[in-house]
């Protein structure tokens, strides 16, 4: 790089951007775009990955398993962002960005090669979850990287603007899986996509392999990269930090900025997003019993209609701030969950949305013999028949009503006044509930009334309103999520910002993002109620907006080229 450039580094930046400097960023964007698409295959294909992989146990068990190791990514993507942002601050972002992407898209690759359970038993699963762990490591070094090579990129006042480009790319990398997901599965039939019936292989691991391909791609897009010219200055200056570590999180003055960024803003902006991508998709799936393939198409058309909105917020964000528009969108989603997923079953499953409010399922018991059922890693034995048949009615997606009974009667499930016996397992309790609550008025599986659609272009207005609703929710996520890059970069010195501003991002996104989908579904099992699982998103929306009105500072004029 020039002296010229590199002196513009440390004047105001009110120029346009340089053909150059778009070429940098459009290339760190597409490559990741393409690392999210490897994440984002796995939560795209959890249910299926389920059997394949924790075929030993019932089907609902398999989902909250496959959940889990979902979650495993996400739970060491904090320990991914201290070890990468560690080495992008003292050997700088080009070179951490080769590492993650190499080792996103082998492990990933690797998924699409991995035997299932069925041919070399738990080895698979275990295998899975490393090679998730993995994927998990890598992404923690990916996001900030690419949101401080952008920003460190991007004229004084459009950083928002800039920014919100890397936004974009974990929704298209979902998009893109899904795009490829479907294509496939239209290509092979349902059979020969779970299966592999009259295929060499499983079309389900088509995409997983097909990321070699988008490796290199992305490893080839990283290497015409040039090294941000903030870290190049203090690099050529000697004053890049020697311990970014202790620097950032053992003195209180940064810590302290990171504990507000994490509470105040990030947390937030995690729930709302992974409700808004995941947990809607999820709900879709397990509680209203909507077809895989016709879930995928749904959310696909919203993340298509909605992702503009990344766009338009973080250039509002030059303009207004991050702090209004992030709480904002906090505000508006606890505000509106509730009744934007009661919505969502009316359309979806008319028919269920009626029998929650008509059919009367009383669970009535001594409760002194009913404990908790909250079960979020879906391993707990349960013995007492009250603890058994609550379990069983919530894996049945069937709203009940829990009654104290008398000091020592058994328990029993009554459906509108009608006794269904419990048995001693929760499998044969699903089925037997299951029954008699299609007789009272549930719907049966594959129920018309259900919304279906055959083609990746719905054909009804039931699949289009459902879309409406859906758009909505990524519309709450692009609001939080559009502005967060910048106003996290701006937060810290150059000397320590990837470090500082990568942990507080993954703590947010891995922990109280990533575990919302079992965790919520952990909280449904629990009560019996469809909807009790929007509390967890609820609370630590409301949480974030009165944590961030009086803690986070304002930073979108801040000069960040400053240490």
């Amino acid at each position: 790089m020039s002296v010229a450039a590199t002196k513009a580094v440390v004047e105001p930046r009110n120029r346009p951007m340089s053909r150059e400097e778009k070429r940098v960023i459009l290339a760190s964007s597409l490559g990741t775009v393409f690392e999210w698409y490897d994440f984002y295959l796995y939560g795209s294909l959890a249910v299926i990955i389920g059997a394949q992989f924790f075929s030993a146990f019932d089907a609902t068990t398999r989902n909250v398993f496959a959940l889990l190791a979902f979650a495993a990514g996400f739970l060491v993507r904090p320990f991914g962002a201290l070890f990468f942002g560690r080495l992008g601050d003292l050997i700088g972002r080009k070179a951490t960005f080769l590492i993650t992407i190499l080792l996103m898209g082998a492990t990933t690759f690797l998924v699409g090669l991995l035997p299932s359970y069925d041919q070399i038993g738990w080895i698979a699963p275990v295998v899975l979850i490393i090679l998730r762990m993995c994927q998990g490591l890598a992404l923690g070094g990916e996001y900030g990287g690419a949101a401080v090579y952008v920003a460190e990129h991007a004229p004084q006042g459009r950083r928002g603007f800039y920014t919100s480009w890397i936004q974009t790319t974990a929704t298209l990398g979902l998009l893109l899986s899904l795009v490829v997901i479907l294509s496939v599965r239209l290509y092979m039939g349902e059979e020969g996509f779970t299966k592999g019936t009259g295929w060499p292989i499983a079309g389900w691991r088509i995409p997983f392999l097909l990321s070699i391909i988008l490796l290199g791609i992305s490893v080839w897009i990283r290497l015409q990269m040039q090294e941000s010219p903030a870290f190049k200055k203090m690099k050529e200056e000697g004053s890049l930090s020697k311990a970014p570590l202790s620097e950032a999180f053992g003195q209180w003055k940064n810590l302290k900025v990171v504990i507000f960024a994490l509470l105040g803003l990030v947390a937030g902006q995690a729930v709302v997003w992974y409700t808004g991508q995941f947990y809607a998709l999820f709900f879709l799936q397990s509680i209203l019993k909507v077809d895989l393939f016709t879930a995928n198409v749904l959310i696909a058309w919203s993340l298509i209609l909605g992702t503009g909105g990344f766009i338009v917020f973080g250039t509002l964000s030059d303009r207004i701030g991050r702090k209004p528009i992030i709480l904002a969108g906090c505000l508006i989603a606890a505000l509106t969950y509730f009744p934007l997923f009661k919505l969502m079953t009316q359309v979806a499953n008319p028919q269920l949305a009626q029998a929650i409010e008509k059919v009367k399922v009383d669970v009535t018991a001594d409760p002194a013999r009913c404990g908790s059922v909250f079960d979020p890693v879906g391993i707990r034995t349960f013995t007492e028949p009250c603890d058994v048949a609550r379990v069983a009615l919530a894996r049945s997606a069937i709203t009940y009503t829990l009654v104290p009974g008398p000091a020592g009667s058994a328990a029993k499930v009554t459906m509108n006044g009608k006794e269904v016996p419990i048995a001693p397992a929760i499998a044969a309790n699903i089925a037997g509930f299951t029954a008699a609550a299609v007789e009272a008025g549930y719907p049966k599986a594959g129920d018309p009334s259900i919304v279906k659609t055959t083609s990746v272009i719905p054909g009804t207005g039931q699949a289009w309103a459902l879309i409406a609703i859906l758009t909505i929710l990524v519309i709450y996520v692009t609001m939080v999520y559009g502005p967060i890059a910048a106003a996290l970069v701006e937060f810290f010195p150059t000397r320590i910002r990837y470090t500082a501003m990568s942990l507080p991002y993954h703590i947010g996104n891995g922990w109280f993002g990533g575990f919302l989908p079992p965790t919520a579904f952990a909280m449904v099992a629990a009560t019996g109620d469809i909807y009790y699982g929007l509390w967890y998103p609820v609370v630590v929306a409301l949480a974030t907006v009165a944590i961030g009105l009086f803690f986070v500072p304002e930073t979108y004029k801040r000069d960040i080229f400053k240490g």
